[in-house]
């Protein structure tokens, strides 16, 4: 629990334009990305911030049944539109050693509530991956992306940084190519695990950016302590055209209408800074792979 003097400390600094690390209120720390650490799965990343949260992300292929996977929508229509696609499916966890400030009550909301977000901006239009590209035979079989999510610590703004390690891992991600052959009208399907490709649309994968509201100001990329002054926020999912893909209101506070939008803009322009260093970096980090270099972080 934070102090009443903490937290009029660190309301004061704030609306100085003051935070307790030195940053501004639209400044974020400095992280660490690197992909391909997870040998066994087809693509994995790992995000530090520096301050305390970590992120492990692994991605998982396998071979699913397209009526197996819409056998829970109710409508036909519904299921109609869902046969020639494949499916992603999501997971976040927290580890039983994460530094963290919350309950176990919390912890587990949490990841019920980031497993859901994610699930539903991945498996849409806004989710950027080209979901037809997935499918395998229309109707029958389909490639099935399982993302798992491991928070390894908790320094603030996990969320953010879950969504920056899925498009890394996803960005690492390898698909086998698949040979379909028809006989006599049936269809069967070959997996050619020599060749491989990646993921279509993986650059337009969106990122989260959470603004935390403190008094009358607000901050991006917010510490523990700063998170636990906030009565509200707001998490901005965008891409890399600066498309919104995605608004999460935050905690139990409201938000003035005026403030809300300015929140979201300040959102919207920090994902496209943060996509432009992140594709550089990943593109680093496919020649680092190749040249065994060490990782290095970006701001």
């Amino acid at each position: 629990m934070i102090s009443k003097v903490e937290k009029d400390y660190i309301s004061k600094g704030i609306a100085a334009g003051i935070r307790n690390d030195g940053r501004g209120p639209n400044e974020s720390r400095q992280l660490e990305l690197e992909t391909g650490i997870i040998n066994q799965a087809s693509g994995s990343c790992r995000v530090s911030v520096r301050g305390g949260t970590e992120v492990l992300v692994g991605i998982k292929v396998s071979v699913g049944d397209i009526q197996e996977l819409d056998t829970r929508d109710e409508e036909e229509e519904a299921m109609k539109n869902r046969a020639d696609v494949g499916r992603i499916v999501c997971s976040v966890e927290c580890s039983p050693s994460a530094k963290i400030v919350l309950d176990k009550r919390q912890i587990e909301e949490m990841c019920i509530l980031y497993t859901q977000i994610l699930n539903r901006t991945l498996n849409g239009p806004q989710g950027g991956l080209d979901l037809y590209k997935l499918c395998i035979i229309p109707g029958s079989v389909c490639w099935i992306l399982n993302i798992d999510v491991l928070i390894l610590n908790y320094g603030g703004s996990v969320f953010d940084a879950i969504f920056m390690a899925v498009r890394g891992a996803i960005h690492n991600t390898r698909l086998a190519k698949v040979k379909v052959e028809s006989t006599d009208g049936a269809f069967d399907f070959e997996v050619e695990d020599d060749e491989t490709e990646v993921l279509e649309g993986r650059e337009n994968v969106p990122v989260a950016v959470t603004a935390f509201q403190i008094d009358k100001n607000h901050v991006i990329d917010a510490m523990p302590l700063e998170e636990q002054c906030s009565d509200s926020s707001v998490s901005v999912m965008v891409n890399k055209h600066g498309k919104l893909c995605g608004v999460q209101k935050g905690l139990k506070g409201s938000l003035e209408t005026s403030l809300l939008i300015n929140m979201i803009q300040h959102c919207q322009n920090k994902g496209q800074e943060v996509i432009s260093a992140m594709d550089s970096f990943l593109a680093q980090e496919e020649r680092r792979i190749i040249d065994l270099v060490e990782p290095v972080g970006f701001r």
